[in-house]
């Protein structure tokens, strides 16, 4: 069976570039997933080991914030392991659990302040990579 093909529309293959930076965002992914939800049970089997640091607007239970970042972390292991596939799916959730990640850890701030400045920038990382190099 012989498949045509049309010559006036060749797509380029991608370049090593886009396709490294995209697996280099799917391995971040994953690795904020995971850390994510290690995250959210600590929260949820140990309700005093985050303390607030400072008197801030949102204030949430431990448990609470256990569950949000088990779930955020549940999507973006799920999401970062479409990407490895090359779903175009994936690209698109990938972009939304970066930036709900970006949204949750810069909630969490008076909890951990380092770490979640480090995961917003991560996830910064994870936008980029997904937007610019598709």
């Amino acid at each position: 069976m012989a498949t045509r093909q049309n010559s006036n529309r060749t797509t380029p293959p991608p370049s090593g570039m886009a396709v490294g930076i995209t697996v280099s965002a799917a391995v971040i992914l994953i690795l904020a997933g995971i850390l994510h939800a290690m995250q959210g049970i600590v929260g949820l089997a140990n309700n005093e080991f985050y303390v607030t640091t400072q008197n801030w607007i949102f204030k949430f239970d431990s448990t609470t914030w256990g569950w949000v970042h088990i779930l955020v972390g549940l999507v973006a292991i799920g999401t970062g392991v479409g990407l490895f596939y090359g779903a175009v799916w994936a690209r698109t959730l990938g972009v939304i659990v970066a930036a709900v990640s970006i949204f949750a850890n810069f909630v969490w701030l008076p909890y951990y302040p380092i770490w979640a400045v480090l995961i917003i920038a991560f996830d910064f990382f994870v936008i980029w990579a997904l937007t610019a190099h598709g």
